[in-house]
């Protein structure tokens, strides 16, 4: 066998160097090995599953790599918990790492200074904490993008930030810094976007120096406590396209040169405290959104708006502006909003509004507008919104508007309108609202209504005519208001059919006959006034079984007979004054609560001196003596007398078995302060009478424990098996706990009482129970007055605000003021019950964790709650904070606007969930807003409590607000709605623009 030759020694000195460079591991390998520790060090995340050793790390869709080496990371929303892994930059060439809307924790990893080349840096939306460190300067020289919004960063914004001398992005929103930012920012000549919106920054004045970054193209401190004037330099930021210094406590006038930035886009300057004029040079002629409303400017709208060729949304409402909205602006061919409210402006309306463009919401309500409508609003067929209510306006609506298929609100009242409804009007399928109120519109009411119609106010009108017999197709309708209007005839039995009915007006009519007889449905009506009109004949009994009635006001007829003894099962409200009603008043409602509603009846008695009606007797109708047998009186003496032996004998037996009971029980009463009643007290009342409610935990009663009248609330806990002796300690430890707590938004415990099988606590009982009631029509109320003035008052918005703001001072209590912090674990709105004036409590600890410091997770053995209120990190983790009650409650705010329920947002996802999903796809709000209470007057703070319901449930806990924050904003919408009941103000704004879905 032949040999093969031997290599040369050229030939070996050749191989040499491919041999030793491929002993040694590649770039890609090194690389991949510290990928794979990564992996490892996060324990293997499923949604990293495929990173292996047997692929290379350049074909994974998380990694990007140049030449071979691994120069960029993106790891975005895929549950990645736990600390920063601090040998990332191992990977020498990264220049890009986004690991955005994650779980990491800790402090400001400082480890990343080690990423010399690093140019790209997103760590938004995790869990860090802490101070950035004053060296942070120490990070790559290259770097261009820091991004580091929605964490829990508190404390000054660095001085040594402004050294990264090439950032051209830095996005540092939504973090909890509470003291200063550096006025060396403005030494970043290459900045292009800065974000600081949306931090409790100590109030200061804006720098100067921010308006020298010549390359700044964006620029939003959004709610960050500015104060102080703008200045007045704004020439010095030429590449300008968004400006947004909203929900500030900015002063002064808007600086003449604002409008002459030439790529100005947008501007947000509401929620401040501008005054003067607005600049009438315009030169941004690419400008598409202009908001300065809910400001104090004053003298006219700009002709040079009118100029702006790209404008889109034209925002000025609640204002002092004053003149004509000017001509020119009508003929814009990009418009699609202008809301100019609750201004005083005067003059006609040009006629071109909405003939060049596809206009959708057009509201210029509260002025002094005078004059015809514009025939061409709805010209391009895109109108969705139609306000002009509350001006001078007159004639006829327009027969064009009749014809506006996209329509869904539409009003008009208060205005001088005349003439009918133009017939397609009617017929508008997509139409939700028509309020006409308060003109002099005349004609019949048509057969049918829109499909999807909630709202038909009418009242004070001139409408005429029957309720037509369709009106059993009006299936959709929740309000129906036609008071003093001139309609006639019977009250068709057609109307009780409604199903989704809850409020009815009816009154100062020409209406006649009997009332229906059979109700049909009326299941959900809550609110029903008929007064004022020649109605005959008996109240049918139908009328004492309608179980969400709460106000009724059938006065000023010529109604005759008894009062159906089943009247009163649930009525808060009720007038029956000046009818030629007769007999004794129903022990029901034989009490001082109704001391003003059956005066002007001669018929009627009554022995309670407080409802003003002649003492009833054993005096016939007609007056005469009546004559009694005494075989009579015998008879009912002896039947009398058996009746009280056989009391006395039973009571003697109840006493007897309730004393055994009681022993075999062993009862034990714990009082947390000075009661006058004992468990003796409470036993005897725990029956089906008494029953007013029942959860997952237990039955709550309804019990009086006085001759006063005075009750309480009692709720039993009982187990089918004995409670071991360390279920007994914690329990008592910790309703101890919770029985210290005073606060006035927060149910007071008064009392346990316990034995083997059961416990029972006993609470203040609070009238209006729980919120979930009043929300998903479980029973519903409202008020009203004499003489037929009824007026929503129950669960319209500023109720529903009220509530909200109550429940959120309640929470914040717990979190931040008990010591140690209370996180209740079942925030939900059958846990938030409502006293007599509707002032909201929370209730219910049976889930409630004790903190032992401030800010440190505790550990829950179970995931608990209840479905649809439970936050998404409940599927991973087993530590509590108060970011739980906040996304809780964050449901029940979005509960309040929507009147949607928590698990049913649709047949697929929770209330949150679709929220969500409704947001990011840009529905319309008006669309999403509870139709029952929504009015354009309360848009923008029903928007504004939507959108921090949003804030709330967002899917990062450090994402969310705390409590605090929560009722600060709860607490601006609540002053800003309490100027628009005074009738003072009106509120259509945004508080939130920065809380868009992707940065939440």
């Amino acid at each position: 066998m032949s040999k093969l030759p031997l290599p040369s020694p050229l030939l070996l000195l050749f191989l040499l160097p491919f041999y030793v460079i491929s002993s040694q591991p590649t770039t890609t390998q090194n690389d991949q090995t510290t990928l794979l520790n990564l992996k490892q060090f996060w324990s293997n995340p499923p949604s990293i599953n495929h990173w292996n050793q047997s692929s290379n790390p350049c074909t994974w869709p998380e990694i990007t790599c140049t030449a071979d080496t691994v120069t960029g990371i993106t790891i975005f929303n895929q549950n990645i918990t736990g600390a920063f892994p601090p040998f990332i930059c191992d990977l020498k060439n990264l220049t890009h790492l986004d690991l955005n809307y994650n779980y990491l924790t800790g402090s400001f990893p400082t480890s990343l200074y080690n990423c010399t080349n690093l140019q790209y840096l997103d760590l938004s939306q995790n869990f860090f904490t802490g101070k950035l460190p004053d060296d942070i300067s120490r990070l790559s020289p290259d770097l261009e993008y820091l991004i580091l919004f929605a964490n829990r960063f508190s404390g000054d914004i660095p001085v040594n930030i402004s050294r990264l001398s090439k950032l051209s992005s830095l996005q540092l929103q939504m973090n909890y810094f509470n003291g200063s930012f550096p006025e060396q920012i403005g030494n970043l000549n290459n900045l292009e976007v800065l974000y600081l919106a949306f931090n409790p920054f100590t109030p200061s004045k804006l720098p100067q120096s921010y308006f020298q970054l010549k390359k700044l193209r964006t620029f939003i401190m959004a709610n960050t406590n500015l104060i102080g004037e703008l200045p007045g330099n704004f020439s010095g930021m030429p590449a300008m396209e968004l400006l947004d210094l909203s929900i500030n406590q900015i002063t002064g006038t808007i600086p003449k040169d604002l409008f002459l930035l030439k790529n100005l886009t947008e501007v947000y300057l509401y929620d401040n405290n501008l005054t003067g004029e607005i600049p009438d040079s315009v030169e941004a002629l690419n400008m598409l959104i202009v908001d300065l409303s809910q400001n104090k400017l004053t003298g006219v709208i700009p002709e040079g708006f009118g100029n702006l060729m790209s404008l889109t949304n034209l925002t000025l409402m609640m204002n002092q502006l004053s003149g004509e909205v000017p001509a020119s602006i009508g003929r814009l061919p990009r418009l699609q909003d202008i809301r100019v409210f609750t201004n005083n402006l005067s003059g006609e309306l040009s006629p071109d509004f909405g003939r060049y463009s596809d206009l959708k919401i057009f509201d210029v309500s509260e002025n002094k507008i005078s004059g015809n409508l514009p025939e061409n609003l709805c010209y391009n067929g895109k109108l969705l919104g139609f306000e002009v209510f509350s001006n001078n306006l007159s004639g006829e609506i327009p027969e064009s508007i009749g014809n506006c298929s996209s329509l869904k609100s539409f009003q008009v009242y208060g205005n001088r309108f005349s003439g009918s409804i133009p017939d397609g009007l009617w017929k508008v399928s997509s139409l939700e609202r028509m309020i006409i109120s308060g003109n002099s519109f005349s004609g019949e009411l048509p057969e049918e209504l829109p499909p999807i119609l909630s709202r038909l106010e009418i009242n004070n009108n001139r409408f005429s005519g029957q309720i037509p017999t369709g009106v059993s197709s009006w299936t959709n309708l929740r309000v129906f208001e036609a008071s003093n209007n001139l309609l006639s005839g019977p009250i068709p039995q057609d109307l009780t059919s409604l199903p989704n009915l809850q409020t009815l007006l009816l009154d100062g009519n020409r209406f006649t006959g009997e009332l229906p007889a059979t109700i049909v449905s009326w299941s959900s009506l809550n609110t029903l006034n008929l007064s004022r009109n020649q109605l005959t004949g008996q109240i049918p009994v139908g009328f004492g079984f309608l179980d969400a009635l709460t106000a009724l006001d059938l006065s000023r007829n010529n109604l005759s007979g008894q009062i159906p003894s089943q009247l009163g099962r649930s009525l808060v409200l009720l007038d029956l004054s000046a009818n030629n009603l007769t007999g004794i008043i129903p022990s029901r409602l034989d009490n001082g609560a109704f001391d003003r509603s059956f005066l002007n009846n001669p018929g009627l008695c009554s022995n309670n001196p407080s409802l003003g009606l002649r003492p009833c007797s054993l005096r016939s109708e007609k007056g005469s003596s009546s004559k009694i047998s005494p075989v009579i009186v015998a008879v009912i003496a002896s039947i009398a007398a058996i009746l009280l032996l056989l009391a006395v004998l039973m009571t003697g037996y109840l006493i007897v078995s309730y004393r055994r009971r009681k022993d075999d029980l062993n009862w034990k009463f714990t009082s947390f302060q000075k009661l006058s009643f004992t468990e003796s007290t409470i036993l005897p009342g725990l029956t089906e009478n008494n029953l007013i409610g029942q959860g997952g935990s237990g039955k709550v009663y309804r019990i009086p424990v006085n001759r006063s009248g005075d009750v309480v609330a009692v709720k039993k806990i009982s187990s089918k098996k004995e409670l071991d002796q360390r279920l007994e300690k914690e329990f008592l430890s910790e309703v101890e706990i919770l029985s210290t707590i005073r606060h006035s938004n927060i149910v007071r415990l008064l009392g346990c009482i316990s034995c083997d099988h059961s416990k029972l606590l006993v609470y203040e009982y609070l009238e209006n129970r729980s919120l979930d009631r009043w929300l998903h029509q479980k029973t519903a109320s409202s008020t009203h007055g004499l003489n037929g003035s009824v007026r929503h008052m129950v669960l319209d918005w500023p109720k529903r605000l009220h509530i909200a703001l109550g429940a959120a001072h309640g929470l914040c209590y717990m979190h931040h003021d008990c010591v140690p912090a209370v996180i209740h674990r079942d925030v939900k709105s059958s846990n938030v019950l409502l006293d007599s004036e509707f002032n909201a409590k929370i209730a219910d600890f049976g889930l409630a964790r004790i903190l032992a410091k401030e800010g440190e997770l505790n550990t829950m053995s179970t995931v608990s709650g209840s479905i649809g209120y439970m936050p998404p990190e409940y599927a991973h983790t087993t530590k509590v904070n108060d970011k739980i009650d906040v996304y809780s409650f964050g449901v029940i705010l979005l509960e309040l606007t929507t009147g949607k329920e928590a698990s049913n947002g649709n047949e697929h996802l929770s209330l949150a969930e679709w929220a969500w999903q409704q947001a990011q796809e840009g529905v319309p709000m008006v669309d999403l807003l509870d139709s029952y209470v929504y009015e354009s007057v309360y848009l923008n703070d029903m928007t504004n409590v939507f959108k921090l319901g949003l804030w709330c449930t967002s899917k990062l806990p450090a994402s969310r607000p705390s409590m605090i924050e929560v009722c600060q904003m709860l607490l601006r919408c609540s002053v800003a709605t309490a100027v628009t009941v005074d009738g003072t103000g009106k509120n259509d704004g945004d508080h939130f623009p920065l809380l868009k879905v992707e940065n939440v």
